[in-house]
């Protein structure tokens, strides 16, 4: 048991890896280039990927809207050199649902994938825009991490002491520990999303709300042991 706690526990420090070596820098330098993107000039070559923002016409050909757990906000698009197809979007408003089939609508292109849609007035970014959100990668690297780090303990514990591992089992230490991280990584991602806190302020508070939430079991543990004798 110890062991496979162990070789489990690599695939949470692998994911909190990936999220802060290759995620995090990527979609901040993304957002970057996005934001500092050009217009394309009016007679430079038309090319399916381009670093500049190109303005292009659709026609809308189908649109699909469900809400609930498998929510999809999706709208199909034609008319255009390249970039026709399926635009993804992560809510309805505020054009969505305002288009049927036919309508003529602007779309911004930018590296081969279309970052908003523009008619009626109204224009709605796509799941494809890049986005100023690295406090969540923050969390969900913070939060793999601790993961990590609690079955890495625990599957040396039961490896060290495998007749006394009691006080280390999952319903005693690990899951109080677990709703702990679970609500301190998101519940500080979030605020920090909220209040434009920046990243790396998001992994230190979890990990001391976490280290001291460990510190205070092992506490009461001592203080139930010592009241038992």
């Amino acid at each position: 048991m110890g062991a496979g706690l162990l070789v489990l526990s690599l695939l949470p420090a692998l994911v909190c890896s990936f999220a802060f070596a290759v995620m995090l820098p990527y979609d901040i330098e993304e957002f970057r280039e996005y934001g500092v993107a050009k217009p394309c000039p009016a007679r430079a070559a038309v090319e399916r990927l381009e670093n500049c923002l190109r303005t292009v016409s659709f026609t809308v050909d189908s649109t699909e809207i469900k809400n609930g757990k498998s929510a999809t906000y999706k709208a199909t698009v034609s008319g255009a050199r390249f970039w026709n197809g399926v635009v993804v979007f992560g809510d309805s408003g505020p054009l969505l649902d305002r288009l049927r089939p036919g309508d003529r609508i602007t779309g911004t292109v930018w590296r081969g994938g279309v970052m908003t849609l523009s008619g009626q007035g109204v224009r709605q970014s796509s799941s494809d825009e890049p986005r100023d959100e690295p406090q969540w990668t923050a969390a969900v690297g913070t939060f793999t991490g601790l993961l990590a780090a609690l079955g890495l303990e625990m599957g040396a514990v039961r490896l060290i002491r495998p007749r006394d591992h009691e006080r280390w089992t999952w319903h005693a230490y690990g899951k109080p520990l677990f709703i702990t991280m679970t609500i301190a990584c998101f519940g500080v991602g979030f605020s920090a999303f909220l209040l434009d806190v920046p990243w790396w302020a998001v992994p230190p508070v979890p990990v001391l709300v976490v280290v001291y939430a460990a510190w205070l079991l092992h506490r009461l543990r001592k203080q139930t042991a010592t009241r038992g004798a």
